[in-house]
């Protein structure tokens, strides 16, 4: 899965990240979703939009910005919620990580914000008969968005796949989040037959309940897998040293659950200790092993800023590439 694209190499949520990442092998790009002030489900890591785009700079939206809770952290910016699809349109977007990838920066201000629907879009137009690029879509606080801002996204999220066709197992949309009731919702609204969906994981403690049996056994009822942090799988002490790996995958499968790990990023600052190159915590190291690491341990796919690094280290390990995906129930096509 490409992680909002082709992260590694051009700005985060814009159609040439998507369109490399696909070009670079990626069989699914994925793209965050947030909610605009008047409902449209649009692209953004988050829903605060400095660090992504040029709004900062835009004199019109000066007087937008404010100070907001979101998740217990208090956050001054712009936020989503207060501009409509149409005043969001007019934003550029930029570098996120400018320190860490300076040289995506050439293309700050080129593209505007898409929507989940333009992501739809460009998957669908870049598929074949042979290969079918899907879309990994995260809702980013949709119970947030429902209780705070007063905007009910997994209703709009549930709205929006049926519009686009895609609100079966085999649609375009496979669906994740870390907010586990927003995803109860979402199956509950759309059935059993409803779309793929996968439950985000984070490494911090409080997620700690969801990789139990019994946690791993609940995810089974509403979602086909989980995304956990690879940190859960491929153990680091706190010098950023690999001390072993855990039974998280075999775990999760013996539930019957996918397991997607998040995310494999090529520069030195994201790396083990021993897959850094060199000093700089922007040089480029040895993701490539980490990615085989993982595949020889049983993951059923990868998210990944560097979609050609971990699809090159699928090939050595399978190849020729098996044809069958994996036999569990929920089963995402492309994964394997």
């Amino acid at each position: 899965m490409g992680h909002r694209g082709a992260t590694a190499y051009r700005p985060e949520h814009t159609t040439a990240s998507f369109e490399l990442a696909i070009d670079l092998g990626a069989d699914l790009v994925e793209p965050d979703v947030v909610v605009s002030r008047d409902g449209a489900l649009v692209v953004r890591h988050e829903n605060e939009l400095s660090h992504s785009t040029d709004v900062a700079g835009r004199p019109e939206f000066a007087d937008r910005r404010t100070t907001r809770v979101v998740d217990g952290r208090e956050r001054t910016g712009w936020f989503t919620e207060d501009f409509t699809l149409a005043e969001l349109r007019t934003l550029r977007t930029v570098e996120r990580m400018p320190a860490l990838r300076p040289l995506n920066t050439t293309y700050d201000g080129r593209e505007g914000i898409l929507t989940l629907a333009d992501v739809v879009g460009i998957a669908r137009r870049r598929s074949t008969a042979d290969r079918q690029v899907r879309v990994l879509a995260e809702l980013k606080k949709p119970s947030w968005f429902d209780h705070e801002a007063g905007v009910p996204m997994a209703e709009l999220v549930a709205a929006e796949l049926r519009r686009l066709g895609s609100a079966g197992p085999d649609g375009t949309v496979v669906v994740q989040s870390f907010d586990a009731a927003a995803l109860r919702r979402l199956r509950a609204d759309l059935g059993h037959r409803g779309p793929t969906m996968l439950q985000l994981v984070d490494d911090a403690g409080c997620d700690d309940h969801l990789v139990t049996p019994a946690g791993l056994r609940e995810v089974s009822t509403y979602a086909q897998g989980i995304a956990p942090s690879r940190h859960r799988i491929l153990l680091r002490d706190a010098d950023q040293a690999m001390t072993g790996v855990s039974g998280l995958i075999a775990q999760a499968h013996r539930a019957g659950l996918l397991v997607v790990p998040w995310t494999l990023r090529p520069e030195n600052a994201f790396l083990p200790r021993h897959l850094r190159r060199g000093e700089a915590p922007s040089g480029t190291g040895d993701m490539r092993t980490e990615a085989r690491l993982l595949l020889a341990l049983g993951v059923d796919g990868l998210i990944t800023d560097a979609p050609e690094i971990a699809v090159a280290a699928r090939a050595e390990l399978y190849s020729p590439r098996p044809s069958r995906t994996s036999s569990r129930s929920g089963a995402v096509p492309g994964l394997r």
